[in-house]
């Protein structure tokens, strides 16, 4: 037994030994330099050329709505159209019961024969009388009285047949034609209602979308920020200086034909405070739809721009800021970049000047002061990767 025991503890003290020289050799292990000076990427900043945009809520509107009303009061016989058809201009839309107009054209027709037959009756009778004046037998006062009932005769004629184009008129509104080229919208009556010219609703409306109008606003500063960068000496003049325009569909697609801004309300609206503009885009898909919404992109170049990557910006309290490299350490400087986004990059209005090199990796690891070492990249390279 005493061996036994002897054995043992001479195989713990082996054991304990082993895990003391482990430990002490993990605790011999270098630790990490805490002032080990970092690898960061580094960028000159340049002037160069900035493609920037603005976008602007628009409405979009089609070229032309029109309201289809009856022009006379009847039931609706027949519906030739469907809800969202395309119609051709002069296309018959809707068929209204004709009856009554039919029979006032066959009325007028018949009154238009007895007023020929009158003036054909009163034309024999000065022919009759004219000879007998000529000889004396009569009085030209026959003759005039002749003369005057076939102009009375003459009058009843012209208001027969006046009275019948009127009639024919007024049968041919029984047929709702299409006024214009576009789509048809709701069809709030079906065959058998009564309809007038004065229902509460339309029969259904046409919207000319061959060309589509897209409705936005400018607020105060915005416009005066157009007009003072836009040559041009009056407000048209500015607008045909602007590039075309791109619309942002709702999806957020881009519209796949470009438009122009093509007017501008001359005042500022006292209770919204900005002022509308309309763009306009061709619609040769019919892609576009009346009282849809959009966004319309405004392009802008800025010929000599400083700018910074986005990623290596941030942002406290409102104010945007950048590390600044100041020979092997960092100096957090404050920027004023432009409200509009060039892709993934601001375009710098304040705080930044050429020559100055920010650091665009890794930013939220550094504080004010900290050393760097600085591993200068090309400006062009970093924004041409940032492109969309």
């Amino acid at each position: 037994m005493n061996k036994l025991f002897t054995s043992t503890l001479g195989i713990a003290a082996s054991i304990s030994v082993l895990l003391s020289s482990c430990g002490n050799n993990k605790a011999s292990a270098p630790a990490a330099d805490p002032n080990l000076v970092k690898d960061y990427q580094v960028i000159t900043i340049e002037p160069q050329i900035a493609e920037m945009h603005s976008d602007f809520p628009a409405t979009i509107e089609g070229q032309q709505t029109v309201e289809i009303r009856p022009r006379v009061d009847g039931y609706i016989e027949h519906i030739y159209v469907d809800e969202g058809a395309v119609v051709a201009r002069g296309q018959r839309l809707f068929k209204i019961n004709g009856d009554l107009f039919e029979q006032q054209v066959r009325s007028a027709a018949a009154n238009v024969k007895i007023a020929q037959a009158n003036v054909n009756s009163a034309e024999m009778q000065v022919n009759k009388v004219r000879p007998l004046v000529e000889k004396d037998i009569i009085s030209k006062y026959e003759l005039q009285t002749a003369q005057y009932n076939l102009q009375s005769m003459q009058a009843a004629l012209a208001q027969a047949k006046a009275q019948l184009s009127n009639a024919k008129t007024n049968l041919s509104y029984t047929y709702v034609t299409s006024p214009a080229n576009g789509v048809i919208g709701g069809i709030p009556y079906k065959v058998g209602a009564l309809v007038s010219s004065n229902i509460a609703q339309p029969l259904t409306t046409v919207a000319n979308v061959s060309k589509m109008y897209a409705y936005f606003s400018m607020n105060e500063k915005q416009l005066l920020d157009f007009t003072r960068n836009t040559e041009g000496a009056t407000l048209q003049a500015k607008l045909k200086k602007l590039p075309q325009v791109e619309l942002v569909l709702s999806d957020g697609s881009l519209y796949n034909e470009k438009g122009r801004i093509e007017t501008a309300s001359g005042l500022i609206n006292t209770q919204t405070g900005s002022s509308n503009f309309k763009a306009t885009f061709s619609n040769s898909l019919g892609l576009l739809r009346s009282g849809s919404t959009g966004i319309v992109r405004i392009p802008t170049t800025i010929n000599s721009a400083l700018m910074v990557p986005q990623k290596s910006t941030y942002e406290i309290q409102g104010k945007r800021f950048v590390y600044v490299v100041e020979a092997d350490s960092v100096k957090s400087v404050p920027i004023e970049v432009n409200p509009s986004a060039a892709g993934q990059s601001f375009v710098v209005k304040g705080g930044l000047k050429a020559g100055d090199k920010i650091v665009i990796e890794g930013i939220a690891g550094l504080r004010e002061g900290a050393k760097i070492k600085p591993v200068e990249v090309k400006a062009d390279s970093v924004f041409k990767s940032l492109e969309p």
